[in-house]
């Protein structure tokens, strides 16, 4: 999945949205040199080069659109925006709701929104210069469907909104109306596999019962409408996984629909 943002940008995001009349400022994150080789060292030392860059960024009255291969990276983005209180509208198909307590896989990113607010690797986050935890009711979680047990009592005893792929036409603008008010900040992040596999194959991780690119894209119209987007992420895009093109073609399409929004 760290192979997502070159591909995109090799495939010509950044002319795309010169092209569609923004300007665009190209940097990359790398993580320092004298971090140690491990998974969570790494992960959160990049972070705090992502939230360099994004409060640079916002200094500069820009608008932080972060490509990234993991959702760990929200940890960098909230913590760089330095706003007291934003609502996070979060698309996966994944919680990512698991500590490593309740965690099966080990895996680091299942751990990103516990990350982000405050239930695990504390420590390590508060290292990264501006973070602070957000609050759980301030977090929709989009599309998720491939959750493990733990996680899902977690998430269930949480106060994050859920809103599943099949109920987002009958339940997301009555949500939106009680989460994010017309003055709220937010940040959206999108894990490309919140994406049903018809849709084409982002990631080993894909899961049925996923959002269709329109409906993905309706849904971030309506957010830009309610609430002003302050910076957004793409992430777990895997190009090895998209033998035809289809996923990049639909990241590319909703990052023109960010813009979009955040222009008008």
């Amino acid at each position: 999945m760290g192979a997502g943002p070159d591909r995109l940008l090799s495939a010509g995001l950044a002319d795309r949205l010169r092209g569609s009349g923004h300007q665009v400022r190209e940097e990359e994150c790398v993580r320092p040199a004298a971090t140690l080789h491990t998974e969570v060292t790494s992960a959160f030392a990049l972070n705090g080069v992502i939230s360099a860059h994004v409060r640079e960024a916002t200094a500069n009255g820009e608008f932080p659109l972060v490509l990234a291969g993991n959702c760990i990276a929200s940890t960098g983005v909230l913590a760089g925006l330095g706003i007291e209180r934003i609502r996070v509208a979060w698309f996966d198909a994944h919680g990512d709701f698991n500590t490593p307590e309740t965690t099966i896989g080990g895996f680091l990113d299942g751990m990103a929104l516990s990350i982000a607010t405050g239930h695990c690797w504390s420590q390590m986050a508060s290292g990264i210069r501006g973070f602070r935890p957000i609050e759980e009711k301030d977090v929709l979680l989009i599309g998720a469907r491939d959750l493990d047990v733990l996680e899902a009592e977690l998430l269930a005893d949480s106060a994050i909104t859920t809103v599943a792929a099949s109920e987002t036409a009958e339940r997301l603008d009555s949500v939106l109306q009680r989460s994010m008010p017309s003055t709220a900040d937010a940040y959206v992040h999108v894990d490309l596999d919140v994406l049903d596999p018809s849709q084409g194959r982002v990631n080993e991780f894909a899961a049925g019962g996923g959002l269709s690119v329109e409906e993905v894209e309706a849904i971030l119209r309506l957010i830009g409408r309610r609430c002003h987007l302050r910076a957004a992420a793409i992430t777990a895009y895997d190009p090895s996984y998209d033998v035809d093109g289809r996923i990049c073609e639909a990241a590319l399409r909703l990052i023109q629909v960010i813009a979009e929004v955040v222009s008008e």
